[in-house]
């Protein structure tokens, strides 16, 4: 969604595949984005979606069947001769990691890099900033943020946001001629520890959050128990392998690689409204929610 909203803020058209109407497609909808509700995985959808485009933005779902995905994705897009097509990969793809969908990612990267008529951008994220929010409720009613981090001293990620890595895709996708070939390793500014990131919500949230460092397996069950807001039993089964690599330093690296928009320090990306969606206002709904509250404006 974000990637649309910026790309629709710069003026240029924009057609969103929705899976259904609802408050997102709308929101597209009033920003000026043309709605197309299909089902991604079937190839007669995608074809029509994809009919008088010249640019695509591949963002494989968390989901059953990612590979059937890309390949209905790139069918269409070499049919409809698509010029252009950014894809958002992953750190860790590679074709052994354990992880079978880390391990789709990576064929999918390469089958879209044998595309003859299509030029393309990589972008590599790592952890993002958005999957700390997958415990936030504990967060807003306990002052208790949970997960199988490691020690909550040592900086091991630089998250970098869901609005952030919009923009490095937005200006991807509009000028091909700088970027196309190229992959991005996309972080935020600074490591950062699990203990900051516990205060930054903190401040967000106006209480106090300690990040407790708990085994993956209570982890799990609590996901499962509680079910947060961006929950998939697909997305369940890869966080062991992931929280693995997290722990080993696997995602520590940091720093400004893409002079595109800039990336916000943890503080901004958690606690301080932004100019296309504040995270803070996020923060102060699910708080809301969990608390059966009506949340504070935020100016």
């Amino acid at each position: 969604m974000q990637t649309a909203l910026q790309l629709l803020e710069k003026d240029y058209p924009v057609r969103a595949f929705v899976r259904q109407n609802d408050d997102r497609a709308a929101r597209l909808k009033s920003a000026g984005a043309e709605i197309f509700v299909g089902d991604q995985y079937r190839l007669s959808d995608m074809r029509r979606a994809m009919s008088g485009m010249q640019r695509a933005y591949h963002c494989a779902p968390t989901a059953p069947n990612g590979l059937h995905f890309s390949n209905v994705f790139t069918v269409a897009a070499h049919e409809n001769k698509i010029e252009h097509i950014v894809t958002l990969s992953q750190w860790l793809s590679q074709p052994d990691h354990p992880s079978l969908f880390t391990r789709e990612v990576y064929l999918n990267d390469h089958i879209l890099a044998m595309m003859p008529h299509a030029t393309l951008t990589t972008v590599n994220v790592g952890w993002f900033a958005d999957n700390y929010f997958m415990v936030l409720e504990p967060a807003a009613q306990l002052g208790l943020w949970t997960m199988p981090l490691g020690n909550g001293n040592t900086p091991k990620n630089a998250p970098p946001s869901n609005e952030d890595i919009a923009a490095v895709v937005a200006g991807a996708i509009t000028d091909p001629a700088e970027h196309a070939g190229r992959t991005y390793r996309q972080t935020g500014p600074k490591l950062v520890s699990p203990n900051e990131i516990a205060s930054a919500m903190g401040r967000a949230l106006g209480r106090g959050v300690r990040y407790v460092d708990i085994p993956e397996r209570m982890f799990l069950k609590a996901l499962v128990a509680l079910r947060p807001t961006n929950f998939s039993e697909d997305a369940v089964t890869q966080l062991q392998l992931y929280a693995d690599d997290y722990r080993r330093g696997t995602l520590a690296s940091a720093g400004r690689q893409i002079p595109l928009n800039g990336s916000a320090d943890v503080n901004q990306r958690i606690s301080t409204p932004l100019q296309r969606g504040s995270l803070q206002n996020a923060l102060k709904q699910y708080a809301a929610s969990a608390t059966h509250q009506e949340p504070s404006s935020i100016s």
